[in-house]
């Protein structure tokens, strides 16, 4: 029995407002950064054996409390990466929603190739790749972090759900939520989604 905990990175400058991809040098912000601190002060009773992380600046700055509490390094995994959005990478939300292809993005995504980027279906095949071989490397009742983006770990839930491509916008994933699937034998349990790590408050 395996369990995974798919956990997104904290908040930066881009959460809402801009489409921040695969950009590199896109970092935590204040509040990413206290909720990666809150991350880590949730989980760290936890047995967890083994962190991984995708390549991104945000994913491992989340990942890097928890490992420094758990005394684990942070093993980088590319399949954890978010989706390749080509063109639209680093556009402003306003001005994709005025674009023809954001009507299908929302509504029909399994149909949907980003211009020199990647289709949702090959994402989803890939990070699922991803997680079936951090899985199977991690067989015997282990608990494991996996660091990564919304739509990546939206595809993964989705995947291992059964449910149709074309709704996994539906799940919500908040940033610095944790979301744990459980692998027993041939069966796969959602225990838990979107579990939001409060970052402690500012004292007054």
């Amino acid at each position: 029995m395996t369990t995974l905990l798919l956990i997104r990175h904290g908040e930066n400058d881009f959460v809402g407002r801009r489409l921040a991809g695969r950009l590199p040098d896109v970092h935590l912000n204040a509040v990413g950064c206290s909720q990666a601190e809150a991350v880590a002060s949730m989980l760290h009773n936890e047995p967890i054996t083994a962190i991984y992380a995708s390549p991104l600046e945000r994913t491992m700055e989340t990942a890097k409390p928890l490992a420094r509490d758990l005394y684990l390094s942070i093993q980088i995994h590319t399949g954890l990466l978010e989706v390749d959005f080509g063109n639209w990478q680093g556009k402003s939300i306003t001005y994709l929603k005025r674009l023809k292809l954001w009507p299908m993005v929302q509504k029909h995504p399994s149909q949907v190739r980003f211009p020199a980027g990647e289709s949702f279906v090959e994402a989803q095949q890939r990070v699922v790749a991803a997680l079936e071989e951090i899985r199977k490397a991690h067989p015997e009742n282990e608990r494991v972090a996996c660091f990564s983006h919304c739509d990546t770990i939206r595809l993964a839930v989705a995947h291992y759900l059964d449910m149709p491509l074309d709704a996994f916008q539906r799940l919500n994933i908040q940033p610095a939520s944790i979301t744990r699937l459980q692998f027993v034998d041939d069966r796969i349990i959602l225990q838990q989604v979107n579990q939001v790590a409060i970052a402690p408050a500012e004292p007054a």
